[in-house]
């Protein structure tokens, strides 16, 4: 193989990587002398700061470089390859049209400062989504600028933050979070100097009322709830729950990962949210894998309004604009307006669908989680069988130990036949948890086929399963040495 074990601890590869192609003398670009003279960085850095010479630089040829990152562009795994079931991610099929309009060139070759005047098109399609993600949320103002969900996290305890000072409530510290929550919520409260506290769940996954009641003083700010939970279930007494919060002075926020499953059939208003983000890269169809991008605006309650980042995108006599007039607003958060080409697509997928097409969507990708907890039910663990799942289902390893397999095993047999795993281990309540998420974008076929192979990869043995996967150009990694000995830069391997 050739490939520098020790440069990359724990992977198995099988072709080279850039640096370790050779071909002296060769070049991509012969440019002509340059006619500026050059500081030498050793002349004007300090030495601590310098390190030797790069040797073995590699010396390809055009050809040899564009074919070396066009083949790793082809090692990627991505929804127009195949079946994406990353529970709590919502991986959909993203449809053309919108990556069309997103490049329509009154939109990708605009500059946010241009007057408002030159782009009033533009704005009215931010305002005009503003609007729809507010009816959908059942609140009443929204902010577009946050750029994931996690800063949409981090922006919604900033306004809980400040609604809090400017009552002169500054005990409230803490941030109660089911162990069902989303994973980000601890780490958005800790960044914000929030204390998070977990609530256990109870035995049926859901929120315990005794906890959140014995948890619920005037030291709490409020409580950061996934609804549908990360075991896939509604909270059923999430009304209760809200009721509770209020009453001893705190507020609700909502994370909104799980969108796919209520938009066009319940308002998080309606339940007693005060703040909820939107990741609208996942409910509207802008597929996120590899870190980005994302855009997750924020919808929240009259009362913290005023407290949204400057500015706010606002229509007066029938023109659009930037209001930064607002003096109690926390700030800003980002520079300019948000992702804007996430939010078009956005703006593109909601259009479409139209009110009945995304309550069709929520039906769908519910339908599509049940049929495939239904298929699996008799070969995998379902925790919390009592009830249907929404969107996505939980399964766990259990069912499986005494052939000696796990959920890691699936998951790497999953690759080999050409699916790309679920998320696992996740949420940490459940031991050995599988969550998959179908989306309502997969076909009967498709979904047929992820069943027959999950059904076919239980019955394996682990001898074979273990040294999943075969077929990838990346083997089965060594996580633990990965992990605790990580080696993040390239070294020169020895002859």
């Amino acid at each position: 193989m050739n490939v520098n074990q020790g440069s990359l601890t724990g992977l198995v590869l099988k072709e080279p990587i850039l640096f370790e192609l050779k071909n002296k003398g060769a070049i991509g670009i012969d440019l002509p002398p340059m006619d500026v003279n050059l500081v030498d960085p050793k002349e004007s850095l300090e030495e601590e700061l310098l390190r030797g010479d790069v040797e073995s630089f590699p010396e390809l040829s055009e050809p040899e470089v564009v074919r070396h990152f066009s083949r790793l562009s082809t090692w990627n795994y991505s929804l127009d390859g195949g079946f994406y079931p990353l529970g709590s991610c919502t991986m959909k099929y993203n449809p053309r049209c919108n990556e069309v309009a997103a490049s329509l060139e009154g939109f990708s070759n605009i500059h946010p400062y241009l007057p408002d005047q030159s782009v009033q098109g533009m704005l009215e399609l931010l305002y005009d989504l503003q609007h729809d993600l507010a009816e959908m949320a059942g609140l009443e103002a929204i902010s577009l600028h946050p750029a994931a969900g996690s800063h949409g996290e981090l922006l919604g305890l900033m306004l809980i933050q400040a609604y809090y000072e400017s009552r002169g409530e500054h005990d409230r510290k803490k941030i109660l979070i089911p162990d069902s929550a989303h994973g980000t919520n601890p780490s958005s409260a800790a960044i914000c100097k929030l204390e998070p506290v977990e609530l256990v769940s109870g035995k049926d996954g859901l929120i315990d009322m005794e906890e959140l009641d014995k948890h619920m003083d005037e030291s709490v700010a409020g409580i950061m709830i996934t609804n549908p939970n990360t075991c896939g279930l509604f909270e059923e007494k999430i009304k209760e729950i809200s009721d509770l919060v209020h009453s001893r002075g705190g507020l609700v926020y909502m994370d909104g990962a799980n969108m796919n499953a209520l938009i066009g059939k319940t308002k998080p208003g309606l339940m007693g949210v005060d703040v909820l983000h939107f990741n609208t890269h996942k409910t509207f169809s802008t597929p996120h894998g590899g870190g980005g991008p994302g855009a997750g605006p924020i919808a929240v309650h009259s009362k913290l309004e005023k407290f949204l980042p400057t500015p706010i995108l606002v229509k007066n006599n029938e023109q659009y604009g930037w209001d930064y007039d607002r003096p109690e607003s926390i700030g800003k958060i980002r520079s300019f307006h948000g992702n804007i080409g996430v939010l078009i697509r956005a703006y593109c997928y909601i259009k479409t669908m139209g009110d009945l097409g995304l309550e069709e969507m929520t039906e769908t990708a519910v339908v599509n989680a049940n049929y495939l907890k239904k298929k699996l039910e008799a070969v995998y663990d379902t925790p919390f069988n009592d009830r249907p799942c929404m969107h996505e289902v939980l399964f766990s390893d259990r069912n499986l130990a005494e052939k000696g397999l796990s959920t890691m095993d699936i998951a790497k047999g999953l690759i080999d036949r050409g699916f790309h795993p679920p998320t696992v281990y996740f949420p940490l309540i459940v031991h050995g948890a599988m969550l998959v998420e179908p989306t309502e974008t997969e076909s009967k076929e498709t979904l047929d086929r992820f069943i027959q192979t999950m059904i076919e990869l239980a019955n394996e043995s682990h001898d074979k399963l273990s040294q999943a996967p075969k077929s990838s150009y990346v083997g089965r990694v060594n996580e633990v040495q990965a992990a605790r000995k990580p080696i993040v830069k390239w070294e020169q391997p020895e002859d």
